[in-house]
């Protein structure tokens, strides 16, 4: 029997993965976790075999748990879950430990490939809250009306905007645009 355990923080890709895994007869269903702290709770006293981990998380990434994980429980495979297709992601999930090698599909296949063959500069991961605002700063909303939007005030999604200048490296709206287009980030 495979023990297989999940760590995202969203329910539907959990209840989805495992109504496709429940009925299979090698796979035994161990647990769950919807965030990094919960997961690593969980595996003080349990263990598994394979560890199904989203890539982006609210508290910890996945490639900072996969790297802790590995760390603590070198014999568990883990297998990062993630829309992505950006290679810098990918390539920090293997960095850190995860298996993969012949899993990934074609477009995460490529888009390995097309990170290790760029010379371009590593960029940080970003929250799911710093990508939400990059994608409404990309269509042209200003901090106000992002605010209004995501139900933040003014003043947090300038810091967001901030942060994002920051850890992009660049001086200005219009570079932070520039490098996320490049970056295919938007």
């Amino acid at each position: 029997m495979i023990r297989v355990f999940i760590v995202d923080d969203h329910p539907v890709v959990i209840e989805g993965i495992h109504s496709l895994l429940q009925h299979e007869p090698d796979i035994e269903w161990v647990g769950q976790a919807k965030n990094a702290q919960s997961c690593l709770g969980y595996f003080v006293n349990n263990t598994a075999d394979v560890v199904l981990m989203d890539i982006s998380m609210p508290d910890m990434d996945g490639t900072e748990l996969c790297a802790i994980m590995k760390e603590k429980y070198p014999g568990i495979f883990i297998l990062g879950l993630s829309t992505f297709n950006q290679g810098l992601y990918i390539k920090k999930m293997m960095e850190n430990g995860a298996s993969g090698g012949i899993f990934f599909n074609g477009e995460v296949g490529e888009a390995l490939t097309a990170y290790q063959r760029s010379s371009r500069t590593e960029l940080p991961m970003l929250t799911n809250r710093e990508k939400e605002i990059l994608e409404l700063i990309a269509e042209g909303f200003t901090n106000p009306q992002i605010a209004e939007k995501i139900f933040l005030s003014p003043f947090t999604v300038d810091t967001h905007r901030k942060n994002l200048l920051a850890k992009m490296n660049v001086k200005n709206t219009a570079s932070l645009i520039r490098l996320a287009v490049e970056q295919k980030l938007i």
